[in-house]
């Protein structure tokens, strides 16, 4: 019995294992359609280079690369948690108020290269090379450099 116990513990360790940490190409169109109208909205322009479901055990998130080598991204639901445009910068019209205003006033010549949030926090990567994370309240927490 202990051995048919073990058995099935190893089996199910195993599939766990095999479903868990996936990716697989998708078509634009198998986005989120949140996703879907974030990309006709910021990107319209971007040609698309692949376009990517990635599944872990408990989590889905999408990637979305285009051919100028930006990236975008997203939750299971379609929001968005990182946007990276290293050539011309991240859309503004993305960024909220509170950190552009922070960034022009004390780095008035950099542009914000990459912009990730999650729960409880917001982290951007200037073209100056600093990573600055804010809170929700938007105030700045830690500097990098």
């Amino acid at each position: 019995m202990k051995k048919v116990i073990f058995l099935f513990v190893c089996l199910f360790t195993m599939s766990m294992i095999a479903v868990a940490d996936t990716d697989k190409p998708i078509q634009i169109g198998q986005l989120p359609l949140k996703a879907q109208t974030f990309i006709s909205t910021y990107f319209k322009n971007a040609k698309v280079a692949m376009a990517k479901q990635e599944t872990d055990l408990f989590y889905k998130s999408y990637d979305v690369i285009f051919t100028s080598g930006d990236k975008i991204e997203f939750d299971k639901s379609g929001e968005w948690t990182e946007v990276k445009c290293i050539k011309d910068g991240v859309p503004s019209q993305i960024i909220p108020q509170q950190i552009k205003d922070y960034v022009n006033t004390n780095y008035p010549d950099d542009k914000i290269l990459k912009i990730e949030k999650n729960s409880r926090e917001y982290e951007i990567k200037l073209s100056g090379r600093w990573e600055i994370k804010f809170d929700k309240q938007f105030r700045v927490i830690d500097i990098d450099d």
